[in-house]
């Protein structure tokens, strides 16, 4: 054999070796290496939490360790960049929530990643509306009697929020649309300082994040009014929703969801969610997103994509009446 001729069977050899290789690569078992799940917030917080649990289902489930890696900062944003930089392979999750994925590409035009261009959303993991509360001593026992103290009000009451663009913002926001009620909005660094005020008396109101609030009303330091969902809440059934309160349409739900880098194989992203709704379903994990204040929640990826596209559309919608500037 000539070494033209050897040369060239080289060639073929090396290429049916690659050809091999790749389709075993390709058929290998998801997953087969330990997994980064960024979560955008610091240790201690929800989003920490929750991406601890379900990692842990996950490794139980699959005997595959679930690495959490905190990224804090920028409201979520820093990240959530961090995770839509990485590579498509399903070995980088991302636990995403309404700020990071559907307020911040709205307050900060410059932001260097698009939601649903740059991610494929997988399923929710949970969910938990608002709650709106009071301080105790405020002469309001309803939602009705809220709004009624707002309207009657030379100065207004005023409103705490944990900044401009964040959910318990646009909550009180909403209100003050809805309803005409004088309302002034106090920014605080989070809404734990926030509420903090509350209980002092030198706030009137706070739409909170249901985990934060939630303990202090049960204790009576606080008054809850109504809870934000379109339905009332598994944890508080004894509180009314926004809509019972005399509000149609008042819904702002806070959710959190495991997305993928966009171009991860369909077949790993149909892996991860059916892992999370079968982990998800298990008491124990329920029971622990109720120590939370949250409830365990799945769905289908083209369902969270969808729930993401209205959430998107309804904020839009409320920035421009409630005449919110965008930096």
């Amino acid at each position: 054999m000539g070494n033209q001729a050897m040369r060239r069977m080289t060639l073929l050899l090396g290429a049916a070796v690659c050809a091999v290789t790749a389709g075993l690569a390709a058929g290998q078992p998801y997953p087969t290496k330990p997994i980064r799940m960024i979560a955008p917030y610091p240790p201690g917080g929800t989003s920490d939490i929750v991406a601890r649990i379900v990692g842990q289902t996950l490794f139980e489930a699959w005997g595959a360790r679930v690495v959490v890696d905190n990224r804090p900062g920028a409201s979520g944003s820093l990240g959530t960049e961090i995770a839509a930089k990485s590579n498509a392979d399903g070995y980088t999750m991302l636990i995403g929530s309404v700020a990071p994925i559907v307020l911040n590409p709205l307050f900060y035009p410059k932001i260097a990643y698009q939601s649903l261009r740059d991610f494929t959303p997988v399923s929710l993991i949970g969910a938990a509306p608002q709650l709106v509360v009071v301080n105790p001593s405020l002469p309001v026992k309803s939602v009705k009697d809220l709004i009624a103290l707002a309207k009657s009000s030379k100065d207004g009451l005023n409103f705490g929020a944990s900044g401009i663009g964040t959910l318990p913002h646009l909550g009180g926001e909403m209100f003050r649309v809805m309803t005409g009620a004088n309302m002034v909005h106090i920014s605080y660094k989070g809404t734990i300082l926030a509420i903090q005020d509350l209980l002092g008396g030198r706030l009137h109101v706070v739409f909170s994040d249901m985990p934060i609030a939630l303990p202090l009303a049960n204790s009576g330091k606080l008054r809850a009014l109504a809870v934000t969902g379109s339905k009332r809440f598994g944890l508080a059934p004894g509180i009314p929703t926004a809509i019972e309160a005399g509000l149609p349409g008042f819904v702002l739900d806070n959710w959190w969801g495991v997305l993928v880098m966009k171009g991860t194989p369909q077949g790993v992203v149909s892996k991860i969610n059916t892992g999370l709704v079968q982990e998800l379903q298990q008491a124990e994990v329920k029971e622990r997103y109720a120590g939370l204040g949250l409830e365990a929640v799945t769905s289908t990826p083209q369902g969270f994509t969808d729930l993401i596209k209205s959430d998107h559309a309804k904020y839009v919608k409320l920035i421009k009446d409630a005449g919110i500037k965008i930096e």
